[in-house]
């Protein structure tokens, strides 16, 4: 694993650096996967990236988030699951990783384009054939918690990305922000601090131990800010 502390502090501009290079110059298409602790910042990150590297050009990157394998709640219900929705049991994680294995593949078509599941922070719930991943693409960032989890279908996601970047945020920063976006998307303030203390807590300590599996720790000084 490559740290923060080895040489020089990380800067947002290392990270748009190392991810263009993934593509060995636009040579062939690679999967960047960004990992972290709920409200740790890994959206933020992911479309930061895609967006500096796309820039006003024809777009050659793009974000596929792991939050489009969600199981609907209907699912999770009948599973017994709906109070713990964010854990890893209550994603598809095979089905998540079929996707990045066909994204990571030659097309069976020539021009063919690869269609994703989006989620619906509002609604909550995922959105089939939301993203369409063009065979233009050369980068592919997708981000979510558990990305470096070493059990079940989870292993075959971390065999399809070429890198899995680490984001770390000072846990009382981490609490705050989850909270808040816990709170924009319709829940009460108890509410959502009961949520976040409890289910996305459990989730934040099994995604903490992963860690030193990842690729690269990403300090909160190399991320951009959120949008206020």
């Amino acid at each position: 694993m490559h740290g923060d502390d080895q040489g020089a502090p990380l800067t947002s501009e290392d990270l748009l650096d190392r991810a263009r290079a993934l593509t060995g110059g636009g040579r062939r298409r690679a999967l960047l996967g960004i990992a972290g602790s709920p409200g740790a910042g890994k959206s933020t990150l992911a479309e930061h990236l895609v967006r500096e590297l796309n820039g006003g050009g024809e777009p050659w990157v793009a974000h596929v988030p792991m939050d489009g394998f969600h199981l609907a709640d209907a699912e999770l219900a009948r599973l017994g699951r709906l109070g713990r929705k964010g854990a890893p049991d209550t994603f598809d994680a095979g089905g998540y990783a079929a996707l990045l294995r066909r994204l990571r593949e030659e097309p069976a078509e020539p021009g063919e384009t690869v269609y994703a599941p989006g989620f619906e922070r509002v609604l909550e719930q995922p959105l089939a054939g939301a993203i369409p991943v063009a065979p233009s693409v050369r980068l592919v960032v997708t981000e979510g918690n558990y990305l470096l989890l070493d059990t079940g279908a989870w292993r075959r996601v971390r065999a399809s990305l070429d890198e899995v970047w680490f984001c770390e945020l000072a846990e009382d920063e981490r609490v705050r922000r989850l909270v808040a976006r816990h709170e924009e998307f319709g829940k009460a303030r108890e509410a959502a601090v009961a949520w976040v203390l409890g289910s996305d807590q459990r989730n934040a300590e099994l995604v903490a131990t992963t860690r030193e599996r990842a690729d690269l720790v990403v300090p909160v000084r190399a991320m951009p800010a959120p949008a206020p």
